[in-house]
């Protein structure tokens, strides 16, 4: 449904058993790849999108994830056409699994400023968009990371590498909870435990402090609503 013209869909199922596969047959030249195998979680699948993108930005949408509208990839492709742009990325709203319109949670992460990441923050993945060549230099995800594999990335592109990614300051994506990274107490323990882990792989100091100052900047979130 998006307005963009050119737009390559990569679908990376991993053996599902619904009908899955017979709603991406019913798009037919829409649709440029198909894989269909059982894969080592999340970012395994998107490692094999990687893989096969031909595309001068890659950008990744969950199954549980829906466009906020019709002109996403349009706002996508204008921030990306500015010189010196490598990323963008945008606002995240967590939704009910049931009543998409009724917003849980709102995600604004504002501009990014150079060592971000390595004290807590990290853009919304669902939202983040980079060239593939940012891919190309600097690898794919990390599958040591099967949680958190979406802040390694961000520390890595963004932090380390030193991308230059732009904020567009709109509702980019509605995101359903009850996924991977919010399935409750035991998933946010594996997943801080993870963010610190990979703040240490890449020489930055994680542990206790850099905990608590992720948690202060996850606050502003937890207590925004929007529709």
């Amino acid at each position: 449904a998006q307005t963009h013209p050119d737009i390559e869909h990569l679908i990376i199922d991993g053996g599902s058993t619904d009908q899955t596969l017979a709603l991406v047959q019913s798009h037919g030249t829409h649709v440029a790849h198909v894989i269909s195998e059982r894969d080592r979680g999340i970012y395994d699948a998107m490692n094999k999108g990687l893989a096969l993108a031909t595309g001068e930005v890659v950008g990744f949408l969950n199954s549980d994830d829906i466009f906020a509208n019709t002109q996403v990839i349009e706002r996508v492709a204008k921030a990306m056409r500015v010189p010196g742009v490598d990323a963008c990325y945008g606002d995240l709203a967590f939704v009910d699994q049931d009543n998409m319109s009724r917003v849980v949670r709102y995600w604004k992460p504002g501009a990014h400023i150079k060592g971000a990441c390595a004290r807590g923050w990290v853009p919304p993945h669902p939202t983040f968009y980079a060239r593939r060549r940012a891919y190309e230099q600097h690898g794919g995800f990390d599958l040591s990371f099967p949680m958190a594999g979406d802040f390694e990335m961000g520390l890595r592109l963004l932090d380390v590498a030193g991308l230059n990614a732009v904020y567009i300051p709109a509702l980019l994506v509605r995101m359903r909870t009850g996924g991977a990274s919010n399935g409750g107490l035991s998933s946010v323990i594996r997943n801080n435990r993870e963010t610190s882990r990979a703040c240490v792989k890449h020489g930055f100091p994680g542990g206790v402090r850099f905990l608590a100052h992720r948690l202060f900047c996850k606050l502003p979130e937890l207590f925004r609503r929007r529709t």
